[in-house]
């Protein structure tokens, strides 16, 4: 294996920089982070709970089933969260193409396993490994290597990693609703685990690399510097450090609202627009507008990003997630619904983004696995909790638009506070 890897790695890198080899690797990556995705989770929810048993709390939860659910949910992604800081200090030891494979592998196994979840416990924990696994792990492995390999052209680079996103955004839901009424959702697990195993692991063994400087090489493919290693530092702040600066609760803020956000648009998207009065599979397809949309605006997203203020495009984002809320209240046709569609997958390249540019814009490389550890984690216990309160509005009030207003004020006030965001080192913006 090692042979083959050194191999692929001579016989790439000598027609361009290989570093957009790790760019297809991690993007094509990114895919594989369906099974652990609220887009894909979301879709199960229905027929998970019409078949979930319990051994406590029985009558409430034959009354408050996507409650019951949603907290499963939460709880188990709010505790997944908190391994997230000990997965950076990995990727800092160990770099994250070894941790690539590994996550892979365990994301594979454990959606393979999911088939068999029957009562409200083995539910909870296994929401709470595709989480840990698939939209922690995994992305924060894909970010960070992206981050090694990338500096002057991080944003764009950032931007055309997470396509594999909006891919998975595009073809997840569709895919596996069919799948659901073809052979059942238990089925449809074992091919989501057979097909990470498959599909996404061969290329994180074989063509993944932690960074371009024990390979002779520099971030960006700057050709003057390859004979700089020894002498040229990779700056950073220790995590402490970050932990100490006014950004990285401006930016902790921003991220924790987009997560929790886009988690709740997520889970209940099929739900929210079927009582607004659309099909269920046309609720569904609505996934794949927003996929297409994110698609195309994440390298553009990623290009602003490496020449605009970073304080305003974060600003601006946020009132994007604004309107994301505001107008999936106001779906009530096919155009309409489209509309929040569109609006919907910008907000989700923004989001996508920002997650992976912030941490090593502003606190550097040496340290980036330890400090986006702790990030992400805020930004998991978000997705946590984003669920509970549309659950709770629909098991008690059978409606969700008056919550999906109340939580629209919460990324207008973190716009604000984004205005204030400046570098720890430099001041600027």
């Amino acid at each position: 294996m090692k042979l083959l890897r050194s191999w692929l790695f001579d016989k790439l890198n000598k027609r361009f920089f290989f570093g957009w080899v790790i760019l297809a690797t991690t993007s094509f990556s990114m895919i594989g982070t369906g099974p652990g995705q609220s887009h894909l989770i979301g879709l199960y929810f229905d027929p998970i709970g019409k078949e979930m048993t319990s051994f406590f709390a029985i009558d409430w939860m034959q009354s408050n089933r996507q409650t019951a659910l949603a907290y499963a949910y939460g709880i188990a992604t709010f505790l997944a969260a908190f391994l997230l800081p000990k997965m950076g200090k990995l990727l800092d030891r160990h770099g994250p193409a070894a941790m690539l494979w590994i996550v892979l592998s365990g994301l594979g196994l454990t959606a393979l396993l999911f088939s068999l979840v029957t009562d409200w416990v083995t539910i909870a924990i296994g929401f709470g490994f595709l989480r840990f696994l698939g939209q922690g792990a995994l992305m924060l492995a894909c970010v960070n290597m992206v981050s090694q390999w990338f500096d002057r052209r991080r944003g764009l680079a950032l931007g055309i990693m997470s396509l594999g996103f909006p891919i998975s955004m595009a073809v997840h839901p569709p895919l596996c609703q069919w799948l659901m009424d073809l052979v059942g959702w238990r089925t449809s697990w074992l091919w989501l685990g057979l097909s990470t195993l498959v599909l996404f692991l061969p290329a994180a063994l074989l063509l993944a690399h932690s960074k371009p400087e024990p390979l002779g090489l520099q971030p960006d493919g700057d050709q003057s510097k390859q004979t700089a290693d020894a002498t040229t530092p990779v700056w950073g702040l220790t995590r402490l450090e970050a932990l100490r600066t006014p950004a990285f609760y401006i930016i902790t803020v921003g991220l924790f609202c987009l997560s929790s956000l886009v988690t709740t648009l997520h889970v209940f998207f099929k739900s929210i627009l079927t009582t607004h009065g659309l099909d269920a599979q046309v609720a569904t397809m609505m996934f794949t507008i927003s996929g297409i949309t994110a698609a195309i605006s994440m390298p553009i997203v990623g290009l602003m990003l490496d020449r605009c203020r970073t304080d305003w495009m974060f600003c601006g984002g946020l009132i994007i997630m604004t309107a994301s809320l505001i107008s999936i209240t106001l779906v009530n046709d096919l155009s309409s619904a489209i509309v929040f569609a569109i609006i919907f997958g910008l907000n989700n390249g923004v989001t996508m983004t920002f997650f992976g540019f912030l941490w090593p814009r502003y606190f550097g490389r040496k340290h980036l696995g330890s400090i986006q550890g702790v990030g992400q984690m805020v930004g998991i216990i978000g997705a946590s909790i984003g669920a509970i309160p549309l659950a709770i509005a629909i098991d008690q009030f059978g409606d969700y638009d008056l919550t999906l207003q109340v939580l629209a004020v919460l990324p207008v006030a973190a716009a604000v506070l984004a205005l204030f965001l400046r570098h720890p080192q430099t001041g600027n913006a």
